[in-house]
């Protein structure tokens, strides 16, 4: 009787340490702190950025300058979802633009705006769910996220009119965004999808950032998987960019800085490999993460222009 109640509770103990350890996991990797949370601008962390904030500052108090208007949707689970309209033009194609993991539309999409009215479009900066405006405590890499994508959509075609021209576009995490919404059936208004140094599962990048920490991936990605099913509420492994792109019918478009030291450079190219419509991959020599618009704007342009004549 004893070995049992010995056993029984070697078993209690690590179920309580499986979940302690799985709740750490939810709380670095998804959970929001919106009592902590900076709004605005605020330079990312890096030597890299570092060289470029001039010029990042620049761009974002340009759009602060800039007319908009504020729009929100409901989100499939009944959050209040926000974002910035900027128009160039009636009637012009509109960008649907995500950005990426634990940033902001003003940080990750400084120059954005102002690329678009280059272009001829006009843009839309969404607040991811968890981030600026917008409700949420939970950021699920794309899993959810992609759902709001589908609802900006909607919205942007009851808003514009049934002709409005769209094209999804995102930056890491929102790059993943609008990969795994371009593979589900979206409205003839969807003309593209732009991808940003996204990444191809969140199962890889988060094993990625594990390796990167010098932690045993293969051991710890189980705890995050677990995390976020059991605090999180979502499945991690439910949908990812590169089995998304197999479906895809739209032409998409793939941005990838060579030094990408956060997101490699590879994962842009699995998603190209996989992707079954019209696509064309750009890497631009010497970006590192999110910073292929702003080491080669020209590049960036010409690449665009050819796309989406």
């Amino acid at each position: 009787m004893v070995v049992f109640w010995i056993i029984l509770g070697i078993i209690a103990f690590i179920l309580a340490l499986v979940l302690i350890i799985s709740y750490i996991c939810y709380r670095l990797a998804f959970f929001v702190d919106r009592k902590h949370q900076t709004k605005g601008f605020v330079m990312p962390v890096g030597k890299i950025y570092e060289e470029h904030s001039d010029v990042m500052k620049n761009w974002a108090e340009e759009v602060k300058q800039m007319p908009y208007e504020k729009v929100s949707i409901t989100s499939f689970d009944g959050l209040k979802l926000c974002g910035k309209y900027y128009e160039y033009a009636p009637h012009a194609p509109i960008e649907l633009m995500f950005h990426g993991y634990r940033g902001s539309a003003e940080r990750d999409l400084c120059g954005g705006v102002q690329r678009c009215f280059k272009l001829g479009h006009s843009a839309l900066l969404v607040d991811q769910r968890g981030i600026g405006d917008s409700d949420g405590k939970v950021i699920t890499f794309g899993v959810n996220e992609h759902k709001d994508c589908l609802k900006w959509i909607d919205f942007m075609i009851e808003r514009f009119g049934k002709d409005v021209k769209i094209i999804i576009c995102g930056i890491s995490m929102g790059a993943s965004t609008v990969l795994m919404a371009a593979g589900e059936e979206l409205p003839e208004n969807v003309i593209g999808v732009l991808a940003d140094c996204g990444f191809n599962s969140a199962k890889d990048i988060i094993k990625s950032v594990i390796k990167s920490m010098g932690l045993p991936e293969n051991l710890a990605y189980p705890f995050v998987k677990l995390g976020a099913r059991l605090y999180g509420g979502f499945n991690l492994e439910e949908t990812c960019a590169e089995e998304a792109l197999k479906k895809c019918k739209i032409p998409a478009i793939f941005f990838h800085g060579d030094t990408d030291d956060f997101v490699p450079c590879n994962m842009s190219k699995k998603n190209f490999d996989s992707c079954n419509s019209k696509k064309r991959l750009v890497t631009i020599k010497g970006a590192g993460h999110g910073l292929s618009y702003v080491i080669d704007p020209d590049t960036y342009l010409k690449e665009l222009r050819e796309f989406f004549p």
